[in-house]
């Protein structure tokens, strides 16, 4: 004879003792670098049916803009600011600052949709050093996310606040000198 469990119905409530929380990862340097171990995760993990958008705010070149993102197979989106240069001074003129602010609200608003399981903000530390992007709204940003999303920040000079809430940290060092 089969002892019978006292187990809850499917109906009923069932409540776990805790939710899946998405992470803030971190990967920085002391100079500007093409993150590729950051690239390759978000190309695997959209591959395995996850969406994944990826932003930069500041490469430009090829005016894509939020209006037209690169759509790699049918789970990651990848965004540049719409300017015709990649940024890499403070100094911005009206066109290309009223670009890089509209790709960060436009970022904000389709991470606060939760369409996106996956979303990497590629130099934002840059933009915020530059003072491009205020590092409160940033700091905002990360605690008003839907829960369930993970976010990866790189870029050099990473801010301390911003390393104070990251779950993860990887710093890319040369450990040889040319």
């Amino acid at each position: 004879m089969v002892a019978q469990l006292d187990t809850p119905s499917i109906n009923s409530t069932l409540s776990l003792p805790y939710s899946v929380q998405g992470l803030v990862q971190v990967f920085t340097s002391s100079h500007r670098n093409f993150f590729t171990s950051v690239m390759s995760q978000a190309l695997r993990i959209a591959g395995q049916g996850t969406p994944v958008l990826i932003v930069q705010f500041l490469k430009g070149g090829i005016r894509q803009g939020k209006d037209k993102p690169i759509q790699m197979g049918q789970n990651l989106d990848w965004i540049r600011c719409d300017l015709p240069r990649c940024i890499d001074t403070p100094h911005l003129d009206e066109t290309e600052n009223q670009a890089l602010q509209q790709l960060w609200q436009y970022t904000q608003t389709v991470v606060s949709e939760g369409k996106y399981s996956l979303v990497v903000l590629d130099e934002l530390s840059l933009a915020i050093n530059f003072g491009l992007i205020p590092e409160a709204e940033v700091l905002e940003f990360l605690t008003k996310r839907p829960p369930h999303v993970d976010i990866i920040l790189s870029g050099p000079e990473m801010p301390k606040s911003l390393l104070d809430v990251a779950d993860q940290i990887t710093e890319i060092r040369r450990s040889h000198q040319p």
